[in-house]
């Protein structure tokens, strides 16, 4: 219980929770010593028995129970002695009265006893002036320390009364213990000395431990020691876990762009083969167009010329008969003479063959390889142990595209009988460009989702995006919690410190950087808090359909009732911390820190009324304001005043509604998407720029996040998990 180290002084240890009971979290009550060192009240040891055995509740190691009980384990004395010094302090308010003399009832005095004054640290007894002027001036007490008890109550003299402090015979009350049984290791009193121990070697107290300290100060040396390369091992054991994730996050960023550029060129091929489609049509239209034409006029004259001459055979007279006899014999002449049909037209038919690869179920365009981590020195290395490339147990994952040094390609499977038609198709890279052409045949492999969009021109290629960082993993679920956390909020909350609104448990809790629980913020009786924001030495969370603001103890400042045509509304803190902002049915309100609204705004102005639906809200360090529009099924970006700045509803949502919604120090929006389990990037005018983090990263259902210091995502999931990743920029 007491921390490892340098040894505890005194005062810490009566004013630490050494003395509390585990357990019942109480004082310690006939402390019991279990075999692990642990030590608990003796009826809290008798609840935990089950079996004949004993799970201790912080090592979690089971100890048998002796054939007697629980009160057959080793009394704590030590622990016994710390109370009995603290119970000696705490006996007796000075301030509500002074304590009793305790020499005054036994001389004949009054019953109660004087008041005392001062204490033996001898005979732990409290005295009054005159008792302890006697005390000094008696043959047997003369030797006492006799102090002031204002200063023993103060804590002057605890190192004093510790060393007098003699231990107490359980079976003899009154009687110290002076004696230990050497074959028995029993501590005995004068009384217990005589019978059944009188035979036994007995050595005083004193002698006993100079002869069994050294033997144990061995020991605590060799734990000492141990606890060192424990030490070490865990850092070592640390700094491979971290180096391991660092470099899963490289393979993984690795992977999804080798992946994209691969879906990009294989995008790139579609649209090419799908203009080469649209141009051959388009030809074979053309040329069909003309044919048509000529077709049509050939028979609209063959049309023309035979009704010409039925029409004379049926109505002429015979000598009009004869006299155009010539003409028509040589017209229908003529026209008989004709190619009614021209030739066949060349008819090309398209038909698409895919690289054979595309059908080999084994043919992998990316794969892992493990290597194992080289010492650079030769010597010993980071876990301690002896240099060599067996000695390592650090795993590196590189993922690499085919065509990559690191990575053996698997050759597609060729089509022996080639012709030189079928030569002329596309083909993949591999290893750089290669004269050969490969046949595709077979059909397309279906897509599960569709591809991020490419990045902006700005940035495509460049290596300007920002990568994240593994920093930390922590769960919200604490011991008083009756449910599984359900986060529905997150804000920045004091230096590298995070509020966590679980509306489940109605708890806003709060947490550091590093995961570490730092207790709640109270909130009103009955509220389940929804969104959350930190303002100056304020807190402001939605819960139904009110607005709440309250300080950091709990107390409520103000209230307010917002619209109840929304299920939830998002609440954010503007960039100077003394205003909040809520969304109310499609617009935006903002309070200042006295209750009162300072303004509201439409984003798009009053043309945009009742066509947004504003379900989560933030704000950029310029002062914009971002909000995830449900009914537009975009991401909106306006100023103060509702205008827009920009908006973006395009493929890079894949067809999800947006999600929650965090700005960093540069204006840059991280967009969770739920669905697909992403948080993508887009720059301040809500263009989209790329993927920031995926399923890779273990964004399993992401639900809200939140920017810490500008540099800090903080994801919480739907199981209650929180991750946090540091958004780390190229230039910085």
């Amino acid at each position: 219980m007491v921390s490892q180290g340098s040894p505890t002084s005194l005062l810490e240890a009566l004013s630490s929770d050494f003395l509390a009971c585990k357990i019942c979290l109480e004082q310690l009550h006939t402390p019991k010593t279990l075999p692990c060192l642990h030590t608990y009240c003796q009826d809290c040891l008798a609840q935990l028995a089950q079996g004949g055995h004993v799970r201790c509740p912080e090592c979690r190691e089971t100890v048998p129970v002796p054939p007697t009980g629980v009160a057959a384990f080793k009394t704590n004395f030590f622990v016994n002695g710390l109370l009995d010094l603290v119970k000696a302090r705490a006996c007796g308010d000075l301030r509500a009265g002074k304590p009793a003399c305790a020499l005054c009832p036994l001389v004949g005095g009054t019953s109660a006893g004087g008041p005392a004054t001062a204490r033996c640290l001898d005979c732990a007894d409290d005295l009054c002036q005159a008792c302890a002027d006697g005390h000094r001036c008696t043959r047997q007490t003369h030797t006492h320390r006799v102090v002031d008890l204002v200063g023993y109550r103060a804590g002057w003299y605890d190192e004093e009364a510790r060393e007098r402090q003699a231990a107490q015979c359980p079976q003899h009350p009154g009687e110290a213990l002076r004696f230990l049984c050497q074959p028995c290791s029993q501590l005995l009193c004068r009384e217990c000395r005589l019978d059944p121990h009188l035979d036994h070697p007995c050595l005083p107290l004193a002698e006993a431990v100079s002869a069994r300290r050294p033997g144990l100060e061995q020991l605590l040396a060799g734990v000492d020691n141990n606890l060192m390369e424990l030490e070490t091992t865990r850092v070592v054991e640390k700094e491979a876990l971290a180096r391991l994730r660092e470099q899963a996050a490289r393979v993984g960023i690795q992977v999804e762009e080798a992946a994209e550029g691969v879906l990009r060129a294989l995008l790139a091929q579609k649209q090419e083969v799908l203009g080469q489609l649209r141009a051959h049509v388009e030809a074979a239209e053309e040329a069909a167009r003309e044919r048509l034409a000529k077709l049509e006029d050939k028979e609209q004259v063959a049309r023309a010329a035979a009704a010409f001459a039925r029409r004379v055979l049926s109505l002429g007279r015979e000598a009009e008969i004869l006299s155009l006899e010539g003409a028509i014999t040589q017209r229908l002449q003529q026209l008989q003479g004709c190619p009614w049909t021209p030739g066949p037209a060349p008819c090309l038919l398209p038909q698409l063959e895919l690289h054979p690869g595309l059908l080999d179920k084994k043919c992998r365009l990316l794969r892992l390889s493990f290597e194992e981590q080289q010492v650079e020195d030769g010597g010993k290395d980071e876990a301690g142990t002896q240099g060599g490339p067996e000695s390592q147990s650090q795993q590196e994952v590189a993922a690499k595209p085919e065509g990559q040094s690191g990575v053996q390609p698997l050759p597609p499977k060729e089509d022996k009988a080639q012709s030189p038609q079928e030569d002329a198709g596309p083909q993949f890279e591999r290893g750089g460009r290669s004269n050969k052409k490969k046949k595709f045949k077979g059909r397309c492999k279906s897509i599960s989702r569709e591809p991020s969009p490419a990045l902006g021109p700005n940035l495509d290629g460049s290596g300007l995006l920002p990568r994240p960082i593994f920093y930390c993993t922590f769960p919200t679920r604490m011991p008083g919690d009756k449910r599984s956390p359900r986060i529905t909020g997150l804000c920045p909350f004091g230096p590298r410190e995070i509020l966590v609104a679980d509306e489940q448990n109605r708890a806003l809790k709060r947490f550091s950087l590093n995961g570490d629980y730092k207790g709640t913020v109270p909130v009103p009786e009955g509220c389940s808090p929804c969104s959350v924001a930190a303002l100056q030495d304020a807190v402001a969370f939605s819960a139904g359909a009110r607005l709440y603001l309250i300080s950091p103890s709990g107390e409520v400042q103000w209230r307010r009732a917002l619209s109840l045509g929304q299920a939830s509304h998002a609440v954010t803190a503007l960039p100077s911390r003394d205003r909040v902002a809520v969304s109310v049915a499609g617009h935006v309100e903002v309070y200042n820190m006295e209750g009162s609204l300072a303004t509201r705004f439409i984003p798009g102005g009053k043309a945009s009324r009742g066509q947004r639906a504003l379900v989560f809200l933030t704000t950029s360090p310029q002062g914009n304001f971002v909000g995830s529009d449900w009914q537009q099924n975009s991401v909106v970006v306006c100023d103060g005043l509702g205008q827009v700045l920009g908006e973006y509803k395009g493929p890079g949502l894949h067809g999800c509604q947006p999600g929650s919604l965090s700005v960093d120090k540069k204006g840059y929006i991280f967009l969770t998407i739920r669905e697909v389990n992403k948080v993508v990037i887009l720059d301040p005018k809500g263009s989209l720029l790329g993927d920031f983090l995926t399923a890779f990263h273990g964004l399993e259902k992401p639900r809200v996040t939140t920017m810490v210091d500008g540099r800090y995502l903080v994801v919480s999931l739907s199981n209650g998990t929180i991750h946090v990743f540091r958004v780390r920029w190229p230039d910085s």
